[in-house]
């Protein structure tokens, strides 16, 4: 009796909850431009030809690119290539810096004391890295009295100069002032 030989292709099962690659058996190309894990190019495959060339290899087929017109694939071991993937996009998130904006609401008839209870604040927050956004609301009739409001915002902006610079000038949106003081670089 003449034994058949069975040649049984590794089928590397990974779990794709997460994104949605195309990988191994997800690929549903008829043709793919094939490159192995070195980089070279191996020429347009069939797709079983080229599962076959990666199970060989014991690696997995990535489709890199599935517009493309054949799709490319690469030869690659994807689970070390999802991990490098996911290294990189948590160190992205650790050097972006987010800053905060902290806001500070002033009035047109705010008293010496509560100024300089405000300017405290502002002082501490631009210090720890924030930015401030003073605000000056102008309320009823206060809205006559533009420049008492806006010599208010400048000595505001005056006393915090040595470490602050102004981003947003002071502009009237309705019936508030507002701009925005961001720390000075160091």
């Amino acid at each position: 009796m003449a034994t058949m030989e069975v040649s049984i292709i590794n089928k590397r099962v990974i779990p794709n909850n997460v994104n949605d690659d195309l990988v191994n058996e997800k690929i549903k190309f008829k043709e793919v431009m094939v490159i192995d894990a070195n980089g070279e190019k191996l020429g347009i495959k069939m797709r079983r030809e080229a599962l076959e060339i990666a199970y060989d290899q014991d690696l997995d087929l990535l489709c890199v690119a599935p517009k493309a017109t054949p799709p490319v694939c690469k030869v690659l071991n994807y689970g070390k290539h999802r991990f490098e993937q996911q290294k990189k996009a948590k160190e992205a998130k650790r050097n972006q810096q987010v800053t905060e904006v902290k806001p500070i609401r002033l009035s047109p008839v705010i008293d010496k004391h509560d100024f300089d209870t405000k300017m405290r604040h502002a002082r501490k927050w631009v210090e720890d890295g924030m930015k401030v956004k003073v605000d000056m609301r102008f309320r009823g009739r206060l809205i006559t009295r533009l420049e008492v409001g806006k010599k208010i915002m400048n000595s505001f902006i005056e006393e915090i100069s040595d470490i602050a610079n102004v981003e947003k000038k002071p502009i009237l949106e309705g019936n508030t002032m507002s701009c925005v003081l961001a720390p000075k670089k160091k």
